[in-house]
């Protein structure tokens, strides 16, 4: 039985109380403790998908990174972690992790090449709270994908690939259509190019990929 926390955690709270095995995704936002729900089975092909293409990628290249099977995101000065739906890491940094060897934990920009959310329901997370602290950190790229095939069905939140079209016209257009967003660090900002059908994505991380906004929405 996991212990009842009170509203607002710090996230050594967090960490402590975070239940094994128990099936269910929990992340930290701003000291409250959010339940994410069961994600779709599309969110699932385009999670693994991109992961598999970019680990071919980095492979390739032979640069030292991976992909964790769990891993938290933290933000530094705030209390929230994040499990990432793809996450890239570079392990020749990790050794300036303080957090890592104990609780799987980064908070350092340096130490994330690449960060990938799958927008479903919760996608102010993404737009909003994701985008302000991944950019604060420094990570270099965050990646948004949004799929208009999967508007209203109830999923998951958070490249950010919003695959539903759920997110606010504002961020992808009206009307609304599939769109692959790429957040890029530019002088301590994200800049953002967005990506539609066969547009050939252009990532600053992965300069030589081949891959288009389509292929990633179908999952290859």
């Amino acid at each position: 039985m996991t212990q009842a926390l009170p509203k607002i955690v710090t996230f050594d709270e967090f960490i402590t109380w975070y239940p094994e095995n128990s099936g269910v995704r929990y992340e930290l936002h701003n000291g409250e403790i959010v339940e994410m729900a069961q994600p779709t089975g599309k969110h699932e092909r385009i999670k693994g998908f991109s992961a598999a293409e970019l680990t071919v990628e980095f492979r390739r290249l032979n640069l030292p990174y991976f992909i964790p099977n769990q891993a938290i995101v933290r933000p530094p000065e705030r209390e929230s972690g994040y499990f990432p739906d793809v996450l890239i890491l570079n392990g020749a940094a990790l050794v300036d992790e303080p957090l890592w060897e104990k609780s799987s934990t980064v908070t350092k920009g340096t130490s994330i090449p690449l960060v990938i959310e799958v927008v479903t329901t919760n996608w102010r997370d993404d737009y909003y709270l994701k985008l302000a602290d991944y950019e604060q950190m420094g990570i270099p790229e965050y990646w948004i994908v949004e799929d208009t095939a999967l508007d209203g069905f109830p999923g998951l939140k958070q490249v950010s690939v919003d695959y539903a079209a759920l997110g606010a016209r504002k961020f992808i257009g009206n009307p609304k259509q599939p769109t692959f967003s790429v957040y890029q660090l530019i002088d301590g900002e994200y800049q953002v190019t967005q990506f539609r059908g066969s547009d050939k994505i252009i990532s600053l991380t992965f300069p030589e990929l081949n891959l288009t906004a389509e292929q990633i929405f179908n999952a290859g």
